[in-house]
């Protein structure tokens, strides 16, 4: 294994570069360093040659040119052989076998809303980037490291062995390339939006960091993971913060995203959802969060049991002692008080989280799904809605209260799997039919599930009635107004059942499929 002769430091993140090159002086490796880098160093009284000093060349326009040097790139490239060897030696190149490298903060540039593009093309790195690529591809006889995180490491093994086991050589030049490939894909994706906003892209490129290993998947047998965009919508859930409880399992995080997107249709009033296997089973409001808490609850009480809450407002002490009278998995909260706090976690497995959900959302622009070779991408059905869009199509006109039930359950029912229906009244769930494959199940279910009283409630449905036997079934139930996107052939059929049954009937013109 080779033994470090000499050591390249260009680094924007300074984190651990005292350590690490205290380390190397104590080893006799010589540094090289760049200009940053290098006053850095100088600052800390820890000796360096300066790269331009090495190379006899200065860094040139604006520091856009400081390593791309053939004494660089030669000591870094060059195969550790005989030949090689007294190629460098003819032009006076030195072996370079330790690079360290991390790159200019491109994606926390992009990150502040108000950059322009010229202030983001600055921090677009070439230099460093080649440095990377040059030591990831000749991990043979270079150690390239661009984490701080893996500088203690490295030095053990030099102090240890004196050399870098070929192990960590080939895993830190895997590191590098993929380091390198996350970073040039923000950059692309950051163009794209620039000259082709809301178009699709082409390629497809996407960057993901791992957040954490999970216990297991969906299910005992399936492996899991956790990965993290570098720039996530706000309110995001892997932006949560866990307070207490177990350690969260894959389908907690599914259900607790759903809860969070949910939760983002309803900012102004104190909102409580129930969510079991994404699916909403109790949606509510109030004029406190414990009342809304507790509706959301008490639509279906049996499906509560062992699900997943999310609230829009911080829990208090009175909220905390209704949660608490139930098994749940999970709570998710903009906070929530002292005294509600030590009462929940008397509870040892209750996992708590708090997330700022009264935040303006960012959603993001897209979703992926994936399919068996491949993925399909399509634009988010964000939250929001536009009354103003919406036709009153019966002959009777809803009446204010009605169009205020009208407007919650139609914001409910985007949120839960389709074939949807939800049965609400005033700012409350009453049954939801969720998952089913014919329309007219999904109302019976609904109808069955409800344990609150149905009549006077109104009907949500994700997608048009095909025919007028789900409004016929929800008349029985009491139903009194219907909202639904229409557009089925038989439209005229089923206004005919809603004015038969002097129901009011609302279009909008817009569907909700959810798969």
């Amino acid at each position: 294994m080779p033994s470090v002769r000499r050591a390249l430091i260009s680094v924007s993140d300074k984190t651990g570069l005292i350590e690490l090159a205290q380390g190397l002086t104590a080893l006799n490796i010589p540094i090289l360093a760049t200009s940053g880098t290098a006053r850095f160093l100088a600052s800390q009284g820890i000796p360096f040659t300066e790269v331009s000093e090495y190379t006899g060349f200065p860094e040139i326009l604006q520091g856009r040119v400081k390593t791309l040097h053939p004494y660089l790139h030669g000591g870094i490239l060059a195969p550790r052989d005989a030949e090689s060897e007294a190629e460098l030696r003819k032009y006076g190149i030195a072996p370079i076998d330790l690079v360290v490298v991390n790159l200019y903060p491109f994606v926390e540039t992009i990150a502040h809303p108000e950059v322009s593009l010229a202030e983001a093309i600055e921090q677009i790195d070439i230099g460093g980037v080649a440095l990377l690529r040059a030591a990831a591809k000749n991990f043979a006889s270079v150690t390239v490291l661009t984490d701080p995180a893996d500088y203690a490491m490295v030095l053990q093994q030099l102090q240890d062995r004196g050399e870098v086991g070929e192990e960590t050589r080939l895993r830190l030049a895997q590191k590098a390339f993929a380091y390198t490939a996350f970073y040039d894909i923000h950059i692309a994706s950051y163009l794209h939006s620039q000259h082709a906003p809301g178009t699709f892209p082409d390629p497809l490129l996407l960057a993901f960091s791992q957040m954490q290993s999970l216990r297991y998947g969906e299910n005992p047998h399936q492996r899991a993971a956790l990965y993290r965009s570098p720039l996530p919508p706000a309110p995001a859930i892997v932006n949560a913060r866990q307070l207490h409880g177990k350690e969260l399992s894959f389908n907690n995080i599914f259900d607790l995203d759903a809860a969070r997107a949910l939760l983002q249709e309803f900012p102004e009033r104190p909102t409580a959802v129930v969510i079991k296997h994404t699916n909403p089973c109790g949606v509510a409001q109030g004029e406190t969060l414990c009342a809304a808490y507790c509706r959301a609850r008490d639509t279906d009480p049996m499906s509560a049991f062992g699900g997943i809450v999310g609230v829009n407002r911080p829990v208090d002490l009175e909220t905390a002692q209704e949660m608490g009278a139930m098994f749940l998995e999970a709570i998710l909260a903009p906070d929530f008080t002292p005294e509600a706090l030590h009462l929940l976690r008397k509870k040892r497995n209750l996992r708590l989280l708090t997330l700022p959900l009264e935040q303006q959302p960012t959603t993001s622009p897209w979703e992926l799904r994936h399919i068996s070779g491949g993925v399909l991408l399509q634009e988010s059905d964000g939250p929001g809605v536009d009354p103003s869009s919406w036709r009153v199509v019966s002959a009777r006109q809803p009446t204010a209260a009605e169009m205020e039930a009208l407007l919650f359950a139609w914001k409910v029912v985007k949120h839960v799997k389709s074939n949807a229906i939800v049965l609400a009244h005033a700012g409350q769930t009453i049954g939801i039919g969720a998952g089913q494959m014919s329309r007219v199940d999904a109302v019976q279910i609904a109808c069955m599930k409800a344990v609150l009283p149905t009549a006077g409630a109104v009907m949500a449905s994700d997608a048009f009635f095909p025919f007028r036997d789900s409004i016929d079934r929800a008349a029985e139930a009491g139903v009194r107004a219907v909202i639904q996107p229409g557009g089925s052939r038989r439209d005229a059929e089923v206004i005919e059942a809603a004015d038969a049954h002097g129901m009011a009937m609302v279009f909008t013109g817009r569907r909700h499929f959810k798969h």
